[in-house]
Protein backbone atom coordinates (compact mmCIF):
# COMPACT_ATOMS: atom_id res chain seq x y z
CA UNK A 1 0.00 0.00 0.00
CA UNK A 2 2.83 2.58 1.01
CA UNK A 3 4.57 1.86 -2.03
CA UNK A 4 1.12 2.80 -4.29
CA UNK A 5 0.51 5.66 -2.55
CA UNK A 6 4.29 7.12 -2.43
CA UNK A 7 3.68 6.80 -6.15
CA UNK A 8 1.53 9.70 -6.08
CA UNK A 9 2.80 11.91 -3.91
CA UNK A 10 5.21 15.10 -4.81
CA UNK A 11 8.71 14.76 -6.23
CA UNK A 12 10.73 16.02 -3.11
CA UNK A 13 9.83 12.67 -0.54
CA UNK A 14 10.52 13.38 3.20
CA UNK A 15 13.49 12.26 4.96
CA UNK A 16 10.86 9.38 6.88
CA UNK A 17 9.25 8.67 3.83
CA UNK A 18 12.61 7.58 2.12
CA UNK A 19 13.83 5.74 5.18
CA UNK A 20 10.29 3.60 5.16
CA UNK A 21 10.81 2.75 1.34
CA UNK A 22 14.30 1.99 1.17
CA UNK A 23 14.00 -0.48 4.11
CA UNK A 24 10.98 -2.16 2.76
CA UNK A 25 12.73 -2.67 -0.44
CA UNK A 26 15.82 -4.17 1.42
CA UNK A 27 13.41 -6.34 2.87
CA UNK A 28 12.19 -8.26 -0.25
CA UNK A 29 15.00 -7.11 -2.44
CA UNK A 30 15.78 -10.97 -2.56
CA UNK A 31 12.32 -12.27 -3.67
CA UNK A 32 11.82 -9.02 -6.09
CA UNK A 33 15.03 -10.47 -7.86
CA UNK A 34 13.79 -14.03 -8.22
CA UNK A 35 10.58 -13.27 -9.48
CA UNK A 36 11.44 -10.12 -11.64
CA UNK A 37 11.28 -11.18 -15.09
CA UNK A 38 13.76 -8.23 -16.56
CA UNK A 39 16.16 -9.85 -13.83
CA UNK A 40 16.00 -12.70 -16.43
CA UNK A 41 16.25 -11.12 -19.82
CA UNK A 42 18.50 -13.22 -21.93
CA UNK A 43 17.34 -14.83 -25.55
CA UNK A 44 17.02 -18.63 -23.45
CA UNK A 45 14.03 -16.69 -21.59
CA UNK A 46 12.31 -15.42 -24.64
CA UNK A 47 13.83 -11.77 -25.13
CA UNK A 48 15.04 -10.48 -28.77
CA UNK A 49 18.11 -9.17 -27.10
CA UNK A 50 19.53 -6.38 -29.45
CA UNK A 51 22.45 -5.07 -27.31
CA UNK A 52 24.07 -5.95 -24.35
CA UNK A 53 27.41 -4.86 -22.20
CA UNK A 54 28.20 -5.59 -18.25
CA UNK A 55 25.44 -2.97 -17.19
CA UNK A 56 22.37 -2.78 -19.78
CA UNK A 57 20.56 -5.03 -22.08
CA UNK A 58 18.34 -3.56 -24.56
CA UNK A 59 15.50 -5.57 -26.31
CA UNK A 60 13.17 -5.44 -28.77
CA UNK A 61 9.23 -4.66 -26.58
CA UNK A 62 7.17 -7.84 -27.00
CA UNK A 63 4.03 -5.34 -27.40
CA UNK A 64 5.48 -2.52 -29.46
CA UNK A 65 3.73 1.00 -29.21
CA UNK A 66 5.58 2.42 -32.14
CA UNK A 67 7.29 1.54 -35.61
CA UNK A 68 10.68 0.92 -33.18
CA UNK A 69 10.19 -0.07 -29.94
CA UNK A 70 13.02 -1.02 -27.21
CA UNK A 71 13.24 -1.49 -23.58
CA UNK A 72 16.60 -0.89 -21.94
CA UNK A 73 17.11 -2.00 -18.55
CA UNK A 74 19.85 -2.61 -15.98
CA UNK A 75 21.59 -5.80 -15.68
CA UNK A 76 21.63 -4.88 -11.70
CA UNK A 77 18.09 -4.74 -10.35
CA UNK A 78 16.52 -1.06 -10.17
CA UNK A 79 13.27 -1.19 -9.20
CA UNK A 80 11.85 1.98 -10.77
CA UNK A 81 12.68 5.72 -11.62
CA UNK A 82 10.57 6.49 -8.76
CA UNK A 83 13.96 5.28 -6.73
CA UNK A 84 16.76 6.91 -8.03
CA UNK A 85 18.50 10.08 -6.58
CA UNK A 86 20.96 12.52 -8.46
CA UNK A 87 23.57 9.89 -8.19
CA UNK A 88 22.02 8.19 -10.54
CA UNK A 89 22.16 10.36 -13.61
CA UNK A 90 25.33 8.73 -15.04
CA UNK A 91 23.10 5.46 -15.13
CA UNK A 92 20.35 7.16 -16.85
CA UNK A 93 22.67 9.41 -19.28
CA UNK A 94 24.13 5.59 -19.92
CA UNK A 95 20.82 4.66 -20.63
CA UNK A 96 20.00 7.34 -22.72
CA UNK A 97 23.02 7.14 -24.93
CA UNK A 98 22.28 3.45 -25.68
CA UNK A 99 18.68 4.47 -27.38
CA UNK A 100 19.99 6.49 -29.45
CA UNK A 101 22.47 4.34 -30.63
CA UNK A 102 19.29 2.26 -31.06
CA UNK A 103 18.34 4.68 -33.11
CA UNK A 104 20.98 6.12 -34.74
CA UNK A 105 21.69 2.60 -36.08
CA UNK A 106 17.93 2.79 -37.68
CA UNK A 107 18.46 6.27 -39.06
CA UNK A 108 15.91 7.54 -37.01
CA UNK A 109 15.78 11.66 -36.91
CA UNK A 110 15.69 12.93 -33.30
CA UNK A 111 12.22 14.57 -34.37
CA UNK A 112 10.72 11.17 -34.36
CA UNK A 113 12.31 9.78 -31.31
CA UNK A 114 10.84 9.43 -27.59
CA UNK A 115 12.19 8.35 -24.37
CA UNK A 116 11.11 7.43 -21.23
CA UNK A 117 9.62 6.10 -17.90
CA UNK A 118 6.36 5.07 -16.58
CA UNK A 119 6.13 5.73 -13.13
CA UNK A 120 4.51 3.78 -10.71
CA UNK A 121 2.04 2.49 -9.77
CA UNK A 122 1.74 2.76 -13.81
CA UNK A 123 4.54 0.47 -14.96
CA UNK A 124 3.87 -3.30 -15.47
CA UNK A 125 7.53 -4.15 -14.28
CA UNK A 126 9.12 -3.16 -11.13
CA UNK A 127 12.14 -3.37 -13.05
CA UNK A 128 13.99 0.27 -14.45
CA UNK A 129 13.29 0.16 -18.07
CA UNK A 130 13.83 3.07 -20.23
CA UNK A 131 11.31 2.89 -22.92
CA UNK A 132 13.11 3.92 -26.36
CA UNK A 133 10.79 4.50 -29.27
CA UNK A 134 11.02 5.24 -33.12
CA UNK A 135 7.87 7.11 -33.98
CA UNK A 136 5.55 6.83 -34.94
CA UNK A 137 2.92 5.42 -32.86
CA UNK A 138 1.35 2.04 -34.35
CA UNK A 139 -2.13 3.80 -32.86
CA UNK A 140 -3.52 5.82 -31.25
CA UNK A 141 -4.26 3.59 -28.48
CA UNK A 142 -0.73 2.83 -27.96
CA UNK A 143 0.48 6.50 -28.26
CA UNK A 144 -1.69 7.53 -25.20
CA UNK A 145 0.22 5.51 -22.32
CA UNK A 146 3.31 7.82 -23.12
CA UNK A 147 1.95 11.51 -22.97
CA UNK A 148 4.43 14.45 -22.85
CA UNK A 149 3.65 17.24 -19.69
CA UNK A 150 6.03 19.71 -19.93
CA UNK A 151 6.36 21.68 -16.20
CA UNK A 152 6.08 25.24 -15.71
CA UNK A 153 8.22 27.23 -13.36
CA UNK A 154 10.52 25.29 -11.29
CA UNK A 155 9.01 22.40 -12.28
CA UNK A 156 10.47 20.17 -14.88
CA UNK A 157 7.67 18.07 -15.79
CA UNK A 158 3.75 18.42 -15.17
CA UNK A 159 1.36 15.98 -14.03
CA UNK A 160 2.13 12.67 -15.55
CA UNK A 161 2.59 8.75 -15.12
CA UNK A 162 5.66 9.08 -18.22
CA UNK A 163 8.35 10.94 -17.51
CA UNK A 164 10.80 11.79 -20.33
CA UNK A 165 14.32 10.74 -19.94
CA UNK A 166 15.60 14.39 -20.63
CA UNK A 167 13.22 15.74 -17.77
CA UNK A 168 14.01 12.66 -15.44
CA UNK A 169 17.76 14.02 -15.74
CA UNK A 170 17.06 17.48 -14.79
CA UNK A 171 14.64 16.64 -12.26
CA UNK A 172 17.42 14.24 -11.02
CA UNK A 173 19.99 16.98 -11.27
CA UNK A 174 17.97 19.38 -8.74
CA UNK A 175 18.16 16.90 -5.93
CA UNK A 176 14.60 15.89 -6.62
CA UNK A 177 12.61 12.56 -7.38
CA UNK A 178 10.43 11.54 -9.85
CA UNK A 179 6.89 10.73 -9.44
CA UNK A 180 3.67 11.26 -10.78
CA UNK A 181 3.10 15.10 -10.04
CA UNK A 182 4.75 17.74 -11.22
CA UNK A 183 8.78 17.97 -9.89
Amino acid sequence: MFGFLSGLLPCLRPTQQSKILEDELSQKSPLIRDKCIFCHATPQNGFNVVWEDEAFIAFKDHKPASMHHFLVITKAHVESVRTLQKSDVPLITSMKTIGDKLLDDLDVPSSMRRMGFHIPPFNSVYHLHLHVQGLPYTGFDRGVKYPIARGRGSHQKGFSWFAEVDQSIRILEQGKHIGVFPC
